[in-house]
């Protein structure tokens, strides 16, 4: 008897711990309850009883369509916002680590959260140097205090960005888009922005010395305070930047076919002319 039962409880356990064996033996038992009960029906008024079955089948299709539809959007949904979630709490566990290990997994993260849409991602204080961050989509997102020295950034997306106080030296950010970026005193000494666009963005105290700004769109942007020791700013616009002087562009290495506004390029002649001339 003691085996019979132990047999039978193992049965039990084997059959519950396979999802698809459960499901099927509930079918069987199902269909011989509700078949052994409907018998009569069968027997007595088979026209009727099967038109009701067809009325009821049809119904059953229709919720099978609505409800698995709608189970497998919330499912699908879920996924997602559990994944999201993960990349996101990956990134805050190596936050502030200095190491190559926790840049690359970083970047990884930031990647797959791209593949989903999302580039607000809080990066402050994460140390990137020496990644590839190119063609990336960071609009929004927050940088704030992060170490991104040696990366390659190009084309990358930081339009509305926080960079305050980013370390971006010796960096690639060629044709990067910095649009209306908060960069006040970041520093991008050595870096290359050729052709980067710069518009309307805050760059207050920010550091580019020896910086490569050819061809770069500084037009509107907030420029107090900024170093521009040794920076070639050939055929960049410059015109309608706030907070610029004559002072502080006659550091520049170059700003030979610059784009600039009158009463600047009046006071850098007098200055630097040589700057202008080539």
């Amino acid at each position: 008897m003691k085996k019979f039962k132990k047999k039978l409880i193992g049965l039990f356990y084997h059959v519950i711990e396979r999802p698809i064996l459960t499901a099927f033996v509930v079918l069987i038992l199902t269909a011989i309850l509700v078949i052994s009960l409907s018998l009569k029906y069968y027997l007595q008024d088979f026209e009727g009883f099967w038109s009701n079955v067809l009325v009821e089948a049809h119904g059953m299709l229709f919720d099978i369509a609505i409800i698995g539809i709608l189970l497998f959007w919330l499912n699908e949904n879920g996924e997602i916002r559990h994944q999201v979630r993960a990349y996101h709490n990956e990134i805050d566990d190596f936050r502030t680590w200095h190491s190559e290990e926790a840049a690359f997994r970083i970047v990884g993260n930031i990647r797959r959260l791209n593949r989903h849409d999302i580039s607000e991602i809080n990066l402050a204080n994460c140390h990137l140097q020496q990644t590839n961050m190119s063609y990336l989509n960071l609009s929004g997102a927050n940088l704030n205090s992060a170490l991104v020295t040696n990366c390659s950034l190009v084309e990358v997306n930081l339009e509305n960005s926080r960079m305050n106080q980013t370390n971006l030296e010796n960096s690639n950010l060629n044709s990067a888009n910095l649009k209306g970026a908060y960069a006040n005193g970041a520093n991008f000494q050595d870096a290359y922005l050729i052709k980067a666009q710069f518009e309307n963005a805050y760059l207050i105290k920010a550091n580019f010395k020896n910086a490569f700004l050819m061809e770069s769109n500084l037009t509107g942007s907030f420029l107090m305070g900024a170093d521009f020791d040794q920076t070639s700013f050939y055929k960049a616009d410059l015109r309608g930047a706030k907070g610029l002087t004559a002072e502080q562009l006659c550091k520049a290495k170059t700003l030979y076919l610059a784009e600039l506004d009158p009463e600047l390029r009046a006071e850098i002649v007098k200055l630097a002319p040589q700057l202008i001339e080539g």
